[in-house]
């Protein structure tokens, strides 16, 4: 045992040493983009890396991997000046647990009360970066977040999958649990569990999973329905983990920003049109992207505020509006479009 204590903190100086070098070069890159009016945070470049040290094998897992390194890239970029980072709150909510996720504990983060607050604030430049909801795979698509994405000229830079893992969190035990506090969201993601171990629990509906925790701790014959990460915050005790109906929950979460990002060879664009209310005008238009070989991942209809029975169109590919082919697509598109960003 003595032998390979040894070699581990030989292992340890030689991080330590590493990283410190590392922290140097990030300081030497942070002061060229300065010099060049290149924003410090660089998703693509970001993305390569974790996508890199997560592919090295070895009893870590990938998550475990990419955890560490982001918090490493997280250090160093606060070396220059921390991230600011908008999102829905407030502290310990699922859209918190995902910016942390994204950007590390050394990000300055900002939350505010609203998905469309987020987005003034960059737009504002208030804050670099922005994290938001799109789409649940249980609960569906936010609306809210698609309809400012209509209405914004800000840019998704990347995605986030955030595994949804749901808590029961009180101060008493689960037999004398009398109120249930929670957020529609989480409440949409645990109906089975629920009715098997909480029947007759009143449901108090709750702003945000926050708010949930805060008023189960003031209850005593209360429980929300929150991350894990609020249990430690708000004195509770954790009744159950993991409730979710379906094992796979996950929340998909969009980063935007005033600067998009450039391409990596395994990309995503995300874009929103409406065409001519006509029969046939939506299957002429995604005729383009059959006809040039694009894959969707997404398409979901809205409808058009102020505008009865009109509706505009979400859509996800495979691929960056910067390729030939996904430009050659888009002219094709546009064709068919009385709206496209």
């Amino acid at each position: 045992m003595n032998q390979q204590r040894q070699r581990i903190d030989e292992i340890d100086a030689q991080i330590a040493a590493l990283l410190q070098e590392r922290a140097t070069l990030a300081q030497e890159i942070g002061a060229l983009k300065a010099e060049k009016g290149k924003p410090a945070y660089d998703p693509a470049r970001e993305a390569e890396v974790l996508r890199s040290v997560s592919a090295a094998a070895g009893p870590l897992s990938p998550r475990q991997v990419r955890s560490l390194f982001t918090e490493i890239i997280s250090a160093c970029r606060a070396l220059e000046q921390p991230l600011r980072v908008t999102f829905m709150g407030p502290q310990h909510t699922f859209s918190h647990v995902a910016a942390l996720q994204a950007f590390g504990s050394q990000a300055q983060y900002e939350p505010v009360t609203t998905i469309t607050e987020v987005f003034r604030r960059v737009e504002a430049e208030q804050a670099e970066i922005g994290v938001v909801p799109v789409e649940n795979s249980t609960g569906g698509v936010v609306p809210e977040t698609l309809d400012c994405l209509l209405e914004s000229e800000l840019k998704i830079c990347a995605e986030l999958h955030v595994p949804v893992h749901v808590a029961v969190l009180s101060t008493t035990s689960l037999p004398e649990v009398r109120t249930l506090y929670t957020h529609p969201q989480p409440l949409s993601q645990t109906r089975q569990w629920l009715a098997e171990h909480l029947p007759l629990a009143e449901v108090k509906i709750a702003s945000s999973t926050t708010a949930a925790a805060q008023q189960a701790a003031s209850d005593p014959y209360g429980a929300a329905l929150a991350p894990l990460e609020a249990a430690e915050a708000y004195g509770l005790d954790v009744l159950a983990v993991n409730i979710e109906d379906l094992p796979s929950n996950r929340t998909r979460f969009f980063l935007i920003a005033t600067e998009e990002a450039r391409p990596t060879g395994r990309d995503k664009t995300s874009l929103v049109f409406s065409t001519a209310h006509r029969p046939g005008a939506l299957h002429e238009a995604m005729g383009a992207f059959a006809d040039h070989g694009l894959n969707l991942t997404l398409i979901q209809s809205r409808p058009t505020r102020g505008q009865l029975w009109q509706y505009v169109f979400y859509v996800d590919f495979e691929g960056h509006h910067q390729e030939p082919q996904v430009q050659q697509a888009l002219r094709a598109l546009r064709e068919h479009c009385a709206l496209l960003k």
